[in-house]
């Protein structure tokens, strides 16, 4: 079931320090709240900055949704520290307030109480607030609020000269994209395994799940939760943040051309469905436009090609001017205990996996095989934890008993841990390894298992705001690692400036903005 890799486990061998020089970042959400457990309404503060152009700390879907963003860097330990103090700053800036610690919301009473994020008067700021406005009457604002954490990741450029025997990155864009589509073919076949062992949503409230079929298939607690006894992350799940107009899109992760153009045909194909909505009525904007995709970054995926894009150029054109230069990994949840969301112990794993993905045989996958292998991601999704769960392969019947499969995945990741582990006295990715094979025959080590116990105990209010209170005290009692007062003052007038002389150059209307994006 698991691809024969010795050979390139071998070379890896060989070739251990093409390793050396991973770049990586954090992107981690969290909706800020009152101490009864209420969603605050206060607006972004503006002692932090502009949530339209500051790089570290912005909003995402709604106002008081915080995104904590880190740039690019090789070293987990200052990545994480980064994190951290960006959640020690913001920690004090929005006063009284805390962060909840979960990804399913709780305490959302109606989606009145969800105020969408706002960037200024700038088109570009309007088009972002209209985006979230399309988004909440295509799918509703409590899908909306639901928060994760995204984990960016590339491999150094030695990594693909030496695989593939290229002399740089803009010469061999071609085939580095084509190894970046590997590792994302591999993760769909086999990334199950990252709800199985990090999904931290296995209960929701019974206000959240809107279809009263789908709360028959729920076990209730007198709490008001709601819980399926072997979910993993029902974040991932048809509850959760999903898109049921896009199951039949048919993008593939074969070659970059065909990923291009699914997606700039689902931008530029109508839909029924949301035509119903209306692109403009009574004087006001509803979406930006009635396209299956508004924009490229409405494709919800556990995993996602990326480059920057330059100026005013899409995903997509960036994509077709040099290539993959990154994914996003998009399928972890929060971490419940972890004040930042994410710990170490994941971030090394997942490097581990991602490197395996790369490394592994990876056929092409059609439009159907993909589909087939959601059905792996489902069954670990609502019933990771079941006793004798199985995985399939591929769209046939042959499948193996999930704890097989990952202790097999294991063997292989033991061997990539100790090339990373090349430098390293503390034999850090090893010890990952070795704590983490446990839980596939001990699940109840996961975190969806703890995750389930502590709600059970408590519920996941008085869960959520225990932790959401402790993460404040301890926030408020460390002191900035890395950063300075002087850096986050120097960034908050920075992307005030920034926001307001985009707000002054801008000569199209707003109308006018709009077409010409068509």
């Amino acid at each position: 079931m698991i691809p024969d890799v010795s050979q390139a486990l071998s070379w890896l061998e060989k070739h251990y320090t093409v390793l050396d020089g991973i770049q990586r970042g954090v992107e981690r959400e969290t909706l800020r709240i009152l101490h009864d457990g209420t969603l605050s309404k206060t607006p972004f503060p503006l002692e932090i900055g502009s949530a339209l152009t500051h790089p570290w700390i912005t909003t995402d879907f709604a106002e008081s949704m915080l995104e904590f963003i880190t740039p690019v860097n090789t070293n987990i330990d200052y990545m994480l520290t980064f994190l951290k103090d960006l959640h020690r700053y913001a920690n004090v800036h929005i006063d009284d307030e805390l962060m909840w610690p979960l990804s399913m919301p709780c305490f959302v009473a109606n989606e009145d109480e969800i105020t969408l994020a706002q960037y200024g008067t700038s088109n570009e700021g309007l088009l972002k607030t209209l985006y979230r406005q399309g988004l909440k009457n295509r799918y509703g604002a409590m899908m909306q609020t639901i928060s994760g954490v995204h984990y960016n990741f590339s491999l150094p450029p030695a990594f693909w000269q030496a695989r593939y025997n290229i002399n740089d990155a803009q010469e061999g864009k071609d085939v580095i994209s084509a190894g970046y589509f590997n590792i994302i073919r591999n993760y769909y076949r086999f990334g199950w395994v990252i709800p199985y062992l990090f999904g931290a949503s296995p209960s929701a409230c019974g206000s959240f799940i809107k279809d009263p079929e789908k709360l028959k298939e729920f076990t209730k607690q007198t709490n008001g939760n709601c819980y399926l006894p072997y979910a993993t992350s029902l974040r991932l799940s048809d509850i959760g943040y999903t898109n049921n107009a896009q199951k039949q899109l048919g993008i593939t992760f074969n070659d970059l051309a065909t990923y291009v153009k699914g997606l700039t045909k689902a931008t530029h194909t109508k839909s029924a469905e949301f035509s119903k909505i209306g692109i403009k009525v009574d004087g006001q904007y509803r979406q930006i436009n009635d396209n299956i995709l508004q924009i490229e970054n409405e494709f919800y995926a556990p995993i996602r090609p990326k480059r920057v894009p330059k100026n005013d150029e899409t995903p997509s054109d960036a994509l077709l001017r040099a290539g993959i230069e990154y994914i996003e990994v998009r399928s972890l949840d929060i971490n419940p205990f972890s004040p930042i969301g994410i710990t170490e112990e994941q971030i090394r794993f997942v490097d581990l996996f991602l490197i395996w993905c790369a490394l592994a045989p990876s056929p092409e996958m059609s439009s159907e095989e993909l589909q087939c292998t959601k059905v792996n991601w489902n069954r670990v999704i609502m019933e990771g934890r079941k006793p004798d769960q199985i995985i399939s392969m591929g769209c046939g019947s042959y499948h193996q008993p999930l704890a097989k499969v990952g202790h097999d995945l294991f063997k292989d990741l033991l061997q990539v841990a100790d090339v990373l582990d090349h430098q390293d006295e503390q034999k850090s990715y090893r010890r990952v390894c070795e704590r983490l094979n446990i839980m596939f025959d001990h699940p109840e080590l996961t975190l969806s298992a703890r995750t389930l116990q502590a709600i059970s105990d408590l519920g996941t209010a008085k869960f959520g705001l225990a932790l959401a209170k402790q993460y404040k005290q301890q926030l408020n009692a460390e002191p900035l690692r890395i950063l300075t007062e002087g850096d986050f003052n120097y960034q908050k007038i920075q992307s005030i400036a920034k926001q307001k002389q985009k707000e002054q150059n801008q000569t199209l209307s707003f109308d006018d903005y709009l077409k010409q994006m068509r």
